[in-house]
């Protein structure tokens, strides 16, 4: 396009408007920069010590008046005055919000009394809450029906009671209602029964889910007795096992509508101690408990009071043990104790396991602070453990075909949550207690579990050796060892053991361990195992544990199967050792995440020791055995991207990537730096911002080396920093973004310029320019698609304030980026209603008016400007000032085509921001400019679509003005200036 332009004109401005142009010559007034920042620098004021500070508290003086009333005086008022800092929410604790007005006005006495009340109950209480710290039943509860499955047909019996004596009639004594409800009771019990057979397992769970729903329903119609006897049956289901190994999930189901019913008993009674004139509080009395209520109650307990069978008695009483608090204070502890014996009744020792845990969760809930009914059944079950191993069980399970090693673990959710209950805040006297009477038991593999399971890290690990004694002693029947050293590795990670005693502990752990010959088995302990070798040992023991693990799960390619369990060793590795250096010189580190072979898993785990070194590495690096393996990290990742990857996981791909390229630093060695930039781009192609991140790097390495050089061996430096450049200028073209080439561009174009690089940023500028016919009118931000024209307005801004010190070229004529730049937006497609375009030629007469100050605004150090190659010359002023005409006259023309109806207010708008840079660059002393800006003046005001506070504001803004040296001619034209008037 250079050879095509003409010498004085733009090309694709040459129009037959020549006397247009010649009607408003434009003339650039002249800026001392200097003065005009003195001017609107803010004055500075001294303030003495205690004067007004902005972040100074507010205070203000409070006057509060009291109005005091006597019998038989008249009312008389008291004021004092105060000094404080307003709190604006102050005033809904002062009594004078709505509701406080209206409690105000009751009776305050029985409200006091109230308060009073609850504020006692809650302290007294505050003891017995269970903290945080204490795991709920709610969190246990997926992972049983997860764990507990089977794939035998099941079976629901149900007694489906008759309907009769549903038509009697009613009667209104109480005797008669209780009798009554006995006899549907007892007709319950005994009518039809109705049995579902050969159901699935999915097929159960739906079944009991749908009782659960039947049993809400039937309580929203008010049929109480109905959904008692859906409990009632439902509990009976817990007394079969005659699919064993889905008992604990199915305990899990039936005490679900277990709760469901207690907490239905519990709201409707609690509902009926409200009246008219209070609320009961959450931490009542029994005293506040009216009579009806407390009727409802008893009657509810003397229904269940009446269930023949004991274990369906049980739990529906225990599932109402909360309603209690209804009828006593000591009524909780009274039952709990009850409850417990009942359960000797039981025998089962797997049914009674789980009543007592069903007890243990209730008591826990209503009352945590009565440890000895907790106490008692842990106990109790200690005594009747033994009939585990009795002939009545033996015979159960050979009839059922369950091995002993299968039947142990169903324990394991029952006793867990009943040792959780006993041990949570208890003295560490009650540890030592336990694991004598565990001794007592010969060591049960099953009971040792769960102590190590339930008491605190801290207990178990001050006597870590103890219990591994304990566990080479136990009797395994059923219950392996290395489950038994997996539970002590757990405690171990929470929690340190004695210094002295810590690779003993770990040698005793290992020698179990490395023995097993089942892969799962094996990997389940060695992840627990890794991490307490990472937490006390050296990077030697690290490495031996990881050179174990890769010799069991390589055989048959075993690792396959535990790739959650790699993962999680890989963690726990990379979470102790920050030291990159030191967790790759770790032998076996590599090699064992050659074992990650699925690409997915293989990607996240890259991606964790990404964020675990962009987290803990502090200083940059240029450790060859780190770049290494970071890079094979790295490349694995980027690998892994193709066309179905999503946007989000290229993002965070490409920001581990670029966290890593900006953490490796060869220090001086530039061309080292440069070298790997080099390398860094040809392995990280697919992902757009790593070649962004790499562009910038490369830039900011050409500004370091000036820097640091500081001119020595400068033939050298100069052509280093041409290499850098040359990097950008190649990479810039393999990005898609249009904007993101568009801004590379422009700002490498710049470090070349600082860099005294001029034909280099030459070539950068004129690929920006040959670029913007490029820019789509929609482009894609974020998902959506938006206009371009705003995005393409403030790179044209930008890169005009970089025009203003780039010099021209001797062999280009002048001017010629901005007459090549002028072309460009000429010819562009522009939307139809858009004034985008006008909007870029003001900016661009700023430009101009600019160029034409003697000194420049601003320069780039050592690089000479055009103030300083033309020093003001005369035929330069004079090309610049036409070329200034020239688009003046297309702002013009445009602002004609806005003269219809549906465009005066864009005509207006364009007509002040003109007036504006008039104002700001023209020479106004120059008659016909000045009559130029009169007549957009007018123009702004003319259909009373502009802002009339935002032309007074410009009116005041020009009478200031006026009064600054050599700015007299303003007042002339202020006085033109005509302000519109509205009626």
């Amino acid at each position: 396009m250079l050879h095509s332009l003409l010498p004085r004109k733009v090309k694709a401005l040459k129009t037959g408007r020549s006397q247009k142009m010649a009607a408003f010559p434009w003339h650039s007034r002249n800026r001392n920069y200097k003065a005009e920042f003195a001017s609107c620098r803010l004055e500075a004021v001294p303030l003495e010590f205690g004067d007004y500070h902005p972040l100074k508290p507010i205070t203000v003086t409070e006057s509060k008046t009291k109005k005091v009333s006597r019998k038989g005086s008249t009312s008389s008022t008291s004021s004092s005055s105060s000094s404080s800092v307003v709190d604006p929410l102050s005033s809904v604790l002062d009594g004078t919000d709505p509701l406080s007005m209206f409690a105000a006005s009751a009776d305050p006495a029985p409200l006091a009394a109230a308060m009073d009340n609850s504020r006692k109950k809650r302290d007294r209480d505050d003891y017995s809450i269970v903290g945080s710290d204490f795991e709920p039943w709610a969190s246990k509860r997926g992972e049983i029906l997860a764990r507990y499955t089977t794939t035998e047909k099941l079976s629901i019996n149900l007694f489906m009671g008759s309907e009769k004596g549903k038509a009697g009639t009613a009667t209104s004594a109480m005797s008669e209602k209780v009798r009554t409800r006995l006899e549907e009771l007892d007709d319950f019990e005994e009518g039809s029964q109705k049995e579902l057979l050969n159901l699935t397992q999915q097929d159960y769970v739906n079944r009991i889910e749908e009782l659960n729903q039947s049993l809400k329903d039937a309580w929203a119609s008010d049929q109480k007795v109905k959904a008692l006897k859906i409990v009632i049956q439902c509990s009976k289901l817990l007394s079969d096992t005659s699919v064993i190994q889905f008992y604990p999930s199915k305990f899990v189901l039936i005490t679900d509508i277990l709760d469901t019913f207690g907490k239905l008993v519990y709201e409707r009674i609690f509902s009926m101690c409200v009246d008219n004139r209070s609320v009961l509080p959450d931490h009542f009395s029994p005293e506040n408990v009216n009579d009806t209520a407390k009727e409802t109650c008893l009657n509810w307990f003397f229904k269940i009071a009446s269930i023949r069978e004991l274990i369906p008695r049980f739990y529906v009483e225990a599932s109402i043990l909360k309603c209690n608090k209804f009828l006593s204070k000591t009524g909780i502890s009274e039952c709990l104790p009850r409850l417990t014996c009942m359960v000797r009744g039981i025998g089962d020792p797997l049914v009674s396991v789980y009543a007592r845990a069903y007890l243990c969760r209730v008591g826990m809930e209503v009352a945590p602070h009565l440890k000895e009914s907790l106490n008692k059944n842990f106990f109790d079950f200690l005594l009747t453990f033994k009939q585990i191993h009795g002939d009545t069980v033996q015979n159960q399970l050979v009839l059922q075909g369950v091995e002993l090693q299968s039947y142990l673990p169903l324990y394991s959710p029952a006793m867990d949550w009943v040792f959780q209950c006993v041990s949570y805040r208890a003295p560490e006297a009650l540890l030592t207690e336990m694991m004598e009477r565990c001794k007592k038991l010969g060591n049960n593999a099953l009971l040792l579990n769960s102590v190590m399971s339930a008491f605190r890290a801290e207990f178990i690990a001050t006597r870590s050796m103890d219990f591994i004694g304990m566990i080479k002693e136990c009797d395994e029947s059923g219950f392996p060892k290395h489950l038994l050293f997996r539970s002590l590795g757990l405690n171990l990670a929470l929690a340190d053991p004695p210094e002295s005693d810590r690779l003993q502990i770990l040698n005793e752990a290992w020698k179990v361990i490395t023995k097993l010959k089942n892969p799962q088995d094996y990997i389940n302990c060695a992840e627990v195992w890794v991490e307490y070798t990472c937490k006390h040992f050296t990077k030697r023991e690290v490495n031996t544990v990881l050179a174990d693990v890769i010799k069991h799960m390589t055989p048959d390619r075993a690792f396959e199967d535990s790739y959650p369990q790699l993962q999680s060793i890989i963690k726990k590795v990379i979470a102790h050792f920050h030291d990159f250096s030191v967790l790759f010189s770790v032998e076996k580190f590599l090699p064992f995440l050659d074992m990650f072979q699925k690409e997915s898993v293989r990607v996240e785990v890259c991606k964790c020791i990404m964020e675990v070194f962009i987290k803990h590495q502090q200083e940059p690096t240029k450790d060859p055995v780190i770049l290494n393996a970071l890079l094979h990290v790295c490349k694995t990742m980027h690998d892994s991207v193709n066309a179905l990857t999503l946007e989000d996981e290229k993002r965070m791909l490409a920001y581990l990537i670029n966290g890593f390229i900006k953490m490796v630093s060869f220090g001086r060695d530039f061309e080292q730096q440069l070298s790997f930039y080099v390398e860094t781009r040809s392995m990280f192609c697919n992902l757009e911002p790593v070649l962004v991140q790499l562009i910038h790097s490369a830039n900011r390495l050409a500004m370091e080396t000036r820097k640091v050089m500081k001119g020595n061996h400068s033939r050298k430096t100069a052509a280093f920093v041409r290499a850098c450049v040359a990097y950008c200028f190649i990479t810039i073209p393999s990005l898609v973004g249009i904007f993101t080439r568009l801004n590379l561009y422009l700002h490498s174009g710049q470090v070349a310029l600082a860099n005294q690089c001029l034909s280099q940023a030459d070539a950068f500028f004129k690929a920006a320019i040959s670029l913007v016919p490029e820019v789509p009118k929609m482009i894609n931000i974020d998902g959506k698609m938006r206009p371009s024209e705003s995005f393409l307005l403030e790179f044209l801004c930008n890169f005009f304030s970089t025009l203003l010190i780039v010099p021209d070229h001797p062999e280009h004529g002048v001017l010629f980026l901005v007459r090549e730049l002028l072309n460009v937006i000429q010819d562009y497609a522009w939307e139809e209603n858009s004034d985008e375009k006008i909007r870029i030629y003001t900016c661009v007469l700023h430009l101009l008016s600019a160029m034409s100050q003697e000194t420049y605004l601003y320069h780039v150090d050592k690089v000479d400007s055009n103030d300083s190659l033309y020093g003001g010359d005369a035929k330069f002023l004079a090309e610049n000032n036409k070329l200034c005409e020239t688009v003046m006259a297309q702002i013009l023309e445009h602002l004609k085509t806005l003269a219809k109806d549906e465009a005066l207010k864009r005509q207006s708008s364009l007509g002040l921001s003109f007036f504006n840079s008039i104002l700001a660059h023209g020479d106004l002393r120059n008659n016909r400019l000045n009559q130029l800006s009169v007549s957009l003046w007018h123009l702004a005001q003319r259909h009373g679509c502009v802002d009339t506070r935002t032309m007074v504001k410009t009116l005041e803004y020009i009478k200031k003005q006026s009064k600054q040296p050599d700015m007299g001619h303003l007042t002339e034209l202020a006085l033109r200036l005509p302000l519109q008037t509205r009626t």
